[in-house]
């Protein structure tokens, strides 16, 4: 771990300095399930996280975007981004037409003053959605101003080999998708590594569901740290980068065994993410072993 400074008026050092970057962290409602998105957003606020990332669908009131609003100023919470109700349980959440819920989901985001919305790839029994998916998002994106990240998502195993669910696939690596989010649990699945991808899309990386996996074929969305994405070491090379996307943890809680091991873990995950979303400085004053000055 770094070194703590002995007191508020100490002199830091050149290599104790850090810089955090603009990165706000928020808390998916998901993470709260089997409770509900009212308490999500007393949690994060409890918490201390800096916002909410609404999964609409969750419950009734994930659907109701006027309820959802009254939540965010009763509480203080901002909604910083809406993830679109295209789950396999949410695939009748405002009706069936794909692009109308992707629409919606950014009519939301921008009644909830959220500058993103989270999309999977299409199934590829959505064929038609499929087809022009890619071109769709970014023409969506333009109209209204709201951030399309589209999802990394991992191959469904089965006893008779990998199905291909998602189409155009569920590797936006080599699509021209323009925003990305970057799920940990899904790279853990997928047996790819978190970092790389990171470092491979560049600055299409624009949002992070923070969680963690060990390599199931099942998308486990662990406490970030007891995986094997090394979680903490992405979030720092994102710090380095000045990153200023948003950091939303999305966590599988429905094993709490009651609501103060919930908040524990939400607890745990909020420190974890702030403690690695930090990056050490060397500022141009600094002077290196020879005594002479260096820049950045």
């Amino acid at each position: 771990m770094r070194e703590e400074y002995t007191t508020l008026t100490d002199e830091p050092s050149a290599d104790q300095l850090i810089k955090v970057p603009a990165a706000r962290v928020a808390l998916s409602t998901s993470s709260v399930y089997p409770e509900t998105t009212s308490s999500a957003f007393e949690l994060a606020r409890r918490l201390g996280y800096d916002g909410v990332e609404l999964m609409v669908g969750i419950d009734s009131v994930a659907a109701d975007v006027d309820a959802v609003e009254k939540l965010r100023d009763y509480h203080g919470v901002p909604v910083l981004s809406v993830h679109a109700p295209c789950l396999l349980i949410t695939q009748r959440v405002w009706g069936s037409d794909p692009w109308a819920k992707l629409r919606r989901s950014c009519e939301a985001a921008i009644q909830l003053d959220a500058d993103v919305v989270v999309v999977h790839p299409p199934f590829r029994w959505q064929r038609e959605y499929a087809k022009g998916f890619v071109e769709g998002v970014r023409a969506l994106r333009e109209e209204t101003g709201v951030a399309i990240c589209v999802e990394n998502m991992y191959p469904w195993r089965t006893p008779g080999g990998e199905l291909k669910a998602y189409m155009p696939g569920w590797d936006p690596t080599e699509l021209d998708y323009d925003e990305l989010t970057l799920d940990f649990s899904h790279a853990s699945t997928s047996s790819q590594t978190s970092l790389d991808l990171a470092i491979s899309w560049g600055d299409r990386l624009r949002h992070i569901h923070l969680t963690d996996g060990t390599g199931s074929i099942k998308d486990e969305h662990l406490v970030p740290g007891r995986g094997d994405q090394n979680a903490g070491q992405v979030l720092e090379y994102l710090a380095e980068r000045d990153f200023a996307g948003h950091v939303v943890l999305e966590i599988n809680s429905r094993k709490s065994e009651t609501r103060a091991q919930r908040e524990a873990d939400l607890a745990e995950s909020l420190a974890f993410a702030r403690l690695h979303l930090a990056a050490p400085v060397r500022p141009a004053y600094a002077v290196d072993g020879g005594g002479v000055a260096s820049a950045l």
